[in-house]
């Protein structure tokens, strides 16, 4: 699993990455004490799992989490066993007590590792399955599963997305369209506009740069024209 680490104190995040150090699981890639800093690396950078102390100064652990567009696991450290209750509210995989021993950060690290599998087996990540078939993302304090070959289309609405299925109701999520196009399969799925993805076999017709899928109308933007008729074509 590839993680970060984020604490406004420099010693915690010491003792993170000695422990990370010692397990083969889990590739520390970067630690911050600042959310600011944390929140711009996770806008172009996907991780599995982030150490998440709560108590910060200026903005919560807790706050910071709700906050990020990113899918992803979280492990959260604190000296304030209060906090422990606020965890369970975003799907915290275990909640550290400070200071904590190697074999209860290990514990930790294990639970994120059944977790992290059991997702990726379940969007059809494991060996034995070619392609995936499902996506989970973090929505309502819990976890949604979204059938790839279900999706119409997805439109973005600044730092949210809302997905449009063949059946039920659009799903709203708070991530970025960037995100999720690096999630669904390479040659299904093209960004056609600055606001739209669409699912290549859905396509219904095209008209005058407006494209055309379960009666909806999608504009096809200038900058995104040439690649996806070349894409459209074969």
């Amino acid at each position: 699993m590839k993680a970060i680490a984020l604490d406004d104190e420099r010693p915690a995040l010491d003792v993170i990455e000695a422990f990370c150090s010692r397990i083969e699981a889990v590739d520390l890639v970067k630690t911050f004490i600042r959310t600011g800093e944390a929140r711009l690396y996770l806008e172009t950078n996907p991780v599995d799992l982030i150490f998440l102390d709560i108590n910060m100064p200026k903005e919560s652990g807790l706050d910071f989490f709700k906050s990020i567009t990113q899918q992803t696991l979280v492990i959260f450290t604190t000296a304030y066993s209060e906090y422990a209750l606020d965890s369970y509210e975003v799907e915290a995989v275990d909640y550290l007590l400070k200071p904590y021993t190697f074999d209860r950060f290990t514990k930790a690290i294990q639970r994120a590792q059944t977790r992290w599998r059991a997702l990726r087996q379940f969007s059809g990540e494991n060996t034995g399955s070619p392609e995936r078939t499902h996506l989970f993302f973090r929505a309502d304090y819990g976890l949604v599963k979204v059938t790839i070959a279900d999706i119409l289309f997805i439109e973005g609405l600044d730092n949210y997305l809302k997905i449009h299925l063949q059946d039920g109701k659009p799903i709203v999520l708070r991530l970025t369209l960037k995100a999720i196009l690096d999630e669904l399969p390479t040659g299904k799925f093209i960004r056609v506009h600055r606001s739209f993805i669409v699912a290549l076999d859905k396509i219904e017709a095209i008209r005058s740069k407006m494209i055309l899928i379960d009666d909806e109308e999608i504009p096809i933007g200038s900058s995104y024209e040439k690649e996806f008729f070349s894409l459209f074509m074969k």
